[in-house]
């Protein structure tokens, strides 16, 4: 379940304009959510409040295995009026396999005039987060600069922990006497076509690159943003002109990345490639607080099934990823995922699945001038009861998760275990509630 703040943010990416789907970094996203999904730990409890659409306050707890909690607040200069968790559209507080959206480039917000000067603002949000046991703060400053540029700035400090500093060489680490303090500094260009990424991080002095180019057409951000509810069906089909007949029809994205650390003495680099079926079967994610019927549910198209493929490899760790996803049915999606080092020959397989529960409602049947092209129905909106999430590898880690709502309150219950093992087969359970209101 994502936590409120990760919610308030994605929501005002939303209603910025800003595609957040669109970065290097989140290429595997798709089966990411399937196959890393992470497991409560303990007990934890969290509440949230919006006082108003600028504010929120949110207060989280943990009571298991060990007692602490924390305190946030966020403020952003537009407005955004979420919904109550008793409320809230499920799918947009999980994280799920979906299609990615089509490409655009960022529309430019409406001019504002006052007195015959134009008075246009920049968007920005700002996130606080201090932690009751340790003094921990986490902070985030993301301001939208222009309609293709953004900036993200992260930055946390916590003076009392130790912990091991990784390198880009694959050492274990070493101990650093000092805290955690540190600041990093990301600017975002997305153009729609390419997008690309410089990140610049204070500890260690490292500098990164990261880029995405998508090939083919690219849709008009007018056309996404009058894009809603059933007309997620009318929404043309990008590259169908360039499809071969035969097989999957889809388009591809293709990116890299490097990191330089000052500090360190040391670099990394990767390269990836993402294959996504066509036509799209989630709404833009423009339409992330609209309360439309469950379109990304809704096989589109009868002779592919939503499916994404991707492939990362990082020459110098020598380290080949490779993953699978895909929507079998209205309410089951399946993903895969080879891992191998070409150095150690050390390789992973793992297999995960997600599974919706819906409650009983009669199906919609779509309207004859599309009959023929989409040959499933389109259910009433609000059907999701919640999801069930397994993961297996050959780690001999299985982990199990169910999400879903009780009330008012979102819940969380998962566990994993190793069922090598005699003495502890069970490694972690964990329940996690979660309750905000607008109100």
């Amino acid at each position: 379940m994502h936590p409120f703040a990760s919610y308030v943010l994605r929501s005002y990416y939303a209603a910025t304009g800003w595609n957040e789907d669109n970065l290097y970094s989140n290429l595997t996203r798709s089966s990411t959510a399937i196959l890393d999904f992470i497991v409560p730990r303990g007990l934890n409890f969290s509440i949230s409040k919006s006082p108003n659409a600028l504010f929120k306050t949110t207060y989280s707890m943990t009571a298991l295995p060990s007692l602490n909690g924390s305190v946030g607040y966020i403020f952003t200069s537009c407005d955004l009026n979420l919904t109550g968790s008793a409320d809230v559209r499920l799918k947009d507080m999980i994280d799920r396999f979906r299609v990615y959206d089509v490409p655009h480039r960022p529309e430019a917000q409406e001019e504002i005039w006052l007195a015959g000067n134009r008075v246009d603002r920049s968007d920005y949000l700002l996130y606080g987060r201090l932690h009751i046991s340790n003094g921990r703060l986490d902070a985030l400053y993301s301001k939208r600069i222009s309609p293709t540029l953004q900036t993200v700035i992260a930055a946390i400090s916590d003076p009392v922990s130790k912990r091991s500093r990784p390198s880009l060489t694959g050492d274990k680490g070493r101990p650093d006497a000092g805290g955690v303090n540190n600041m990093m500094v990301s600017l975002q260009h997305d153009v729609g076509k390419w997008c690309s990424e410089y990140t610049w991080s204070a500890d260690d002095g490292m500098l990164g690159v990261r880029v995405l180019h998508n090939f083919g057409k690219i849709g008009p951000a007018s056309e996404l943003l009058e894009d809603s509810g059933d007309n997620v069906r009318n929404q043309k089909r990008i590259d169908e002109e360039e499809a071969m007949e035969g097989g999957l029809k889809g388009r591809i994205s293709a990116g890299a990345e490097f990191y330089f650390s000052a500090k360190e003495k040391s670099a990394g680099v990767s390269t990836g490639i993402r294959f996504t079926t066509l036509p799209d079967a989630t709404p833009p994610s423009n339409h992330f607080q609209s309360h439309t019927p469950d379109a990304d549910s809704t096989l589109v198209s009868g002779t592919q099934p939503p499916t994404t493929i991707t492939a990362i490899f990082n020459p110098m760790m020598g380290h080949i990823s490779t993953a699978y996803a895909a929507r079998v049915s209205r309410s089951l999606c399946l993903a895969s995922r080879f891992d191998f080092n070409v150095y150690s020959y050390e390789s992973e397989w793992t297999m995960g699945a997600e599974w919706w529960m819906r409650r009983g409602s009669k199906a919609v049947e779509p309207s004859s001038q599309h009959q023929e092209e989409f040959s499933e129905v389109v259910p009433h909106p609000d059907t999701v009861q919640g999801v069930f999430k397994a993961r297996v590898s050959t780690n001999t880690d299985i982990s199990l998760m169910w999400e879903g709502r009780v009330r008012s309150m979102l819940v969380s219950l998962g566990a994993v275990s190793d069922l090598t093992s005699r003495s502890s087969p069970i490694r972690a359970i964990g329940l996690e509630l979660s309750y905000f209101s607008s109100e």
